[in-house]
């Protein structure tokens, strides 16, 4: 029985897609080599936070690490060439991955969705069409693709925005506006629309706006009457945010990927070139592939979902706050002190004996890197001779405003805890409200 999955359509859309990815990141990456940000990340720290599992992954040296962008670089630009298209999407997904490995305080939501999309361009055949791979092996040639294919596309750029609207469904972002007005009040030399930042009401009316976006944009992609202008709006949010907050390279890989939405012939309008009718179903995957990609879509819908199980606050305890789409819903900073406990003398321990600046500034919020720093401190304790060693942590930390409140019971001795299931030994989050900022004069 033919299914509409089977339906033929354009392969025009996901070779522009392959093409489009590519260039961001040749971007990017060309980009990042040029911060001068890699000497800062990779050579300056002494202690990196590593993932449960990947503790063996270690940096390159700095020169290396010039060298491994630079290749990556180099397979974005295979990418949107579509040489060797495949592979290169195998290595460049590969490589990129491990620089977020090397410490958890690289990780950046759009940095996640780079390593899934690219995951995506090594099993989909988006080097079909426009490619060096066609010129080089005609046989490659493809002038339509499965619908599943594009739909699979689609559902990952989906997630991306459903959730990270589910995300703003709490009462700091629509009832205080929070942490917007934090931000925006810091924003009100803006030309010609920062007077607006003045009023706090301006936070909350953006607060709901961003809500009610990011829910409902796919839903206005996918429907054809609305689909043009839903991405002119798309096309001003991302513009927005990307001018007003500093989130790197987010805003333009989402209103790139998202052309993905427009109907799979949407490049030919700008191309002398159109492709044969085809109307005989194309095969569903195979019966592996099948369970492949279904494994796929439920990690993608369960990750998100996760910090449902655990109790408290996802904002405050952090569990389930990675791999979650939780894009910009909270402003945490504190400070953290050690207390390190020697054969019965106790000394403090500051975090920049371990941490550079930046390090310190992730570490800070975040429970599960406040105790992997205590059980580095540990290590370093017992290696110099100490017997008895037992590493508290003394925390204050402000979450969207509030006034500072202990993160981390002070009293529950790290050494003796791993970070598996609720983290009971992480305090509960203040119950005010958070404070409406009022911008300085």
């Amino acid at each position: 029985m033919t299914t509409a999955a089977q339906r033929p359509v354009d392969i025009a859309s996901l070779a522009v897609f392959r093409i489009i990815f590519g260039a961001v990141m040749v971007a990017g990456l060309v980009r990042q080599l040029a911060s001068g940000q890699i000497p800062q990340v990779y050579g300056e720290p002494t202690f990196f936070f590593t993932y449960p599992g990947f503790h063996w992954v270690e940096p390159w040296p700095v020169w290396g690490m010039y060298v491994h962008y630079g290749v990556l670089a180099l397979l974005a630009f295979m990418i949107l060439l579509g040489a060797w298209a495949r592979v290169a999407a195998a290595l460049f997904t590969l490589g990129f991955a491990y620089t977020q490995l090397l410490d958890i305080t690289n990780y950046l939501n759009h940095h996640y969705l780079v390593v899934l999309l690219g995951g995506l361009l090594v099993f989909v055949p988006a080097n079909a069409a426009w490619s060096v791979d066609v010129r080089r092996r005609p046989e490659l040639r493809r002038e339509h693709v499965p619908a599943w294919i594009v739909w699979l596309v689609r559902f990952q750029v989906g997630v991306v925005y459903v959730f990270a609207g589910l995300a703003k469904a709490k009462s700091d972002w629509l009832l205080h506006g929070q942490p917007l007005n934090i931000w925006l009040a810091a924003r009100t030399e803006t030309p010609i629309i920062g007077a607006l930042f003045d009023e706090p009401s301006v936070a909350l009316a953006m607060s709901w706006a961003g809500f009610l976006f990011d829910t409902t944009i796919v839903l206005w992609l996918s429907w054809a009457r609305t689909r043009v202008p839903a991405y002119v709006a798309l096309i001003a949010f991302h513009g927005l945010t990307g001018y007003l907050f500093n989130i790197g390279m987010f805003p333009l890989i989402m209103t790139s990927a998202a052309m993905i939405f427009f109907s799979p012939s949407w490049p030919r309008r700008f191309v002398r070139s159109a492709p044969s009718v085809a109307t005989d179903p194309l095969p569903l995957p195979s019966r592996r592939a099948r369970i492949a990609i279904a494994i796929w879509i439920v990690v993608q819908l369960a990750l998100p979902l996760r910090h449902l199980i655990y109790p408290g606050s996802v904002l405050w305890n952090e569990d389930g706050m990675r791999f979650a789409w939780h894009v910009m819903i909270r402003e945490k900073h504190g400070a953290v002190t050690f207390i390190a406990e020697l054969d019965g003398k106790r000394i403090e321990v500051p975090p920049s004996t371990y941490l550079t600046w930046r390090q310190e500034r992730e570490m800070a919020g975040q429970p599960d890197l406040i105790l992997q720093v205590a059980h580095q401190i540990g290590r370093a304790m017992r290696a110099r001779g100490f017997r008895h060693v037992r590493v508290f942590a003394e925390t204050s930390v402000s979450l969207n405003g509030r006034a500072p409140a202990p993160l981390i019971d002070p009293t529950v001795d790290l050494l003796t805890i791993r970070d598996l299931g609720p983290r009971e030994w992480v305090l509960p989050q203040p119950l005010t409200e958070p404070p409406v900022i009022q911008p300085l004069r």
